[in-house]
């Protein structure tokens, strides 16, 4: 098992593991929740000095054509310099993609029709929201590998780690597999040790996650909430999963909510001083490039003028938000970049109130994936959320319904979170920031 290697895990609070380590390398105490194999240059309680990766040209915004440069035999144990993202052609997602087909034979508009199909050739990220979805991660980084290798064009595969124990823990929509109260920890160890080999596989695929959407943010806002009340399990298996993607050379943007959640005066502070101590518990993991935010959400980067709905909270798109994030976060030595999703930013001041985020009414697609965003501080608009598919069921019988996300701004019918849902689908590609 890779975990038992040299630079596997041999210990921390929790580990029920092996706490040797192959012959030539220590076990060394990292922080209370991880100890690490390394080379026996090193003694116990000590780092070994990383070596110095190879770096890419920038050439290139994502959906581009690079520059093609040789790539390492092993992952690097230090980041490339500057933007992970420029240099790579960001791969599709091929199940996104069976998606959109399917969906655009559907549209009757014949408008709209060759507009739906185009969406196939926008990168968005792959969500790993399942155990069962891990194995295809394997298959999409040999995919890009093969790319890789025919064309010279160097790949980076999008992902999105999202599978903590008792997810989404304020709400129902999108309550994941894992339970704190039946193993849910040791199951997420375990989903992250499936994760972690397949990416070791394939160091010459560059891959970039995102990690846990709504996880901090919710013990910021949602002490009060029984399973958010969990906080300690939440924080232990975010910082196993940095860790452990660190370790395969996995560049990380911990989610930060959005303007509309984390930005308000009240809770901008306190959420600063969760994602410090992530960062910390982590051992300053370099790979940790630093946050993404309007994850699934519908806010402007810039927006031209304050909305109604954003009274009373100075932050009213992402830029301000990230503008006034940033200071707090660079002072516990954060490289404190972002990446914003613009999936279904398209059109602004169609919400009644910014809680207002399930399947809502007159959204439309947003700027494409690029990384000329104009703002030193954000290294890429991303698409996280793919466009289509469901927040969450309109059925009241359901099990996953949420009565929290009832808003007469809903699109109704819809399907459960996860799932497509064909009329939203048309009418994102019917409102776009600009045409598709």
């Amino acid at each position: 098992m890779f975990k038992f290697a040299a630079a596997g895990q041999c210990g921390g609070v929790g580990w029920t593991g092996r706490t040797t380590c192959v012959s030539g390398s220590v076990c060394s105490k990292q922080n209370d929740y991880y100890s690490q194999c390394i080379s026996g240059a090193g003694a116990p309680g000590t780092t070994v000095a990383p070596t110095t990766a190879p770096t890419a040209p920038a050439t290139s915004a994502p959906g581009g054509s690079p520059t093609t440069v040789s790539a390492p035999s092993t992952p690097s144990s230090t980041p490339a310099a500057g933007n992970p993202f420029t240099g790579f052609q960001v791969y599709l997602s091929p199940y996104y993609s069976a998606e959109i087909a399917s969906a655009a034979a559907a549209v009757t508009d014949s408008s709209l029709k060759a507009k739906a199909a185009s969406v196939a050739n926008i990168p968005t990220f792959t969500w790993l929201d399942s155990v069962a979805k891990v194995p295809d991660l394997g298959t999409y980084l040999a995919d890009a590998s093969s790319i890789q290798t025919k064309t010279g064009q160097k790949q980076l595969v999008p992902i999105v780690v999202y599978e903590l124990p008792d997810r989404d823990c304020a709400a129902k929509a999108s309550n994941g597999e894992f339970s704190i109260a039946d193993a849910g920890a040791e199951n997420y160890k375990d989903y992250i040790d499936q994760i972690v080999p397949q990416i070791k596989q394939f160091p010459d695929v560059r891959v970039v996650a995102v990690i846990e959407p709504d996880s901090l943010a919710n013990l910021v806002t949602n002490l009060n909430v029984q399973k958010c009340a969990n906080g300690g399990t939440y924080k232990a298996s975010v910082t196993y999963a940095l860790q452990q993607l660190s370790s395969v050379g996995v560049t990380m943007y911990m989610d930060a909510g959005h303007a509309g959640w984390l930005g308000w005066p009240a809770n901008i502070q306190p959420g600063s001083e969760v994602f410090a101590e992530m960062f910390k518990s982590a051992d300053f993991v370099a790979f940790v490039r630093a946050f993404a935010t309007n994850v699934r959400e519908y806010n402007a980067l810039t927006a031209a003028f304050p909305r109604p709905i954003t009274q009373g909270n100075p932050n009213y798109d992402e830029f301000p938000y990230i503008q006034r994030v940033r200071p707090m976060l660079k002072s516990p030595g954060f490289p404190a970049q972002f990446v914003v999703d613009q999936g279904r930013a398209g059109q602004q001041n169609f919400r009644q109130q910014w809680g207002d985020w399930c399947n809502i009414k007159g959204a439309g697609f947003g700027t494409r994936p690029t990384t000329s965003t104009g703002n030193p501080l954000i290294d890429a608009i991303i698409w996280v959320k793919p466009g289509g598919e469901s927040d969450g069921t309109s059925n009241s019988s359901s099990p996953r319904y949420d009565s929290t996300l009832l808003s007469v701004r809903r699109d109704d019918p819809a399907p459960e979170a996860g799932t497509w849902f064909q009329a939203y689908f048309e009418t994102l590609v019917s409102k776009p920031t600009r045409p598709l």
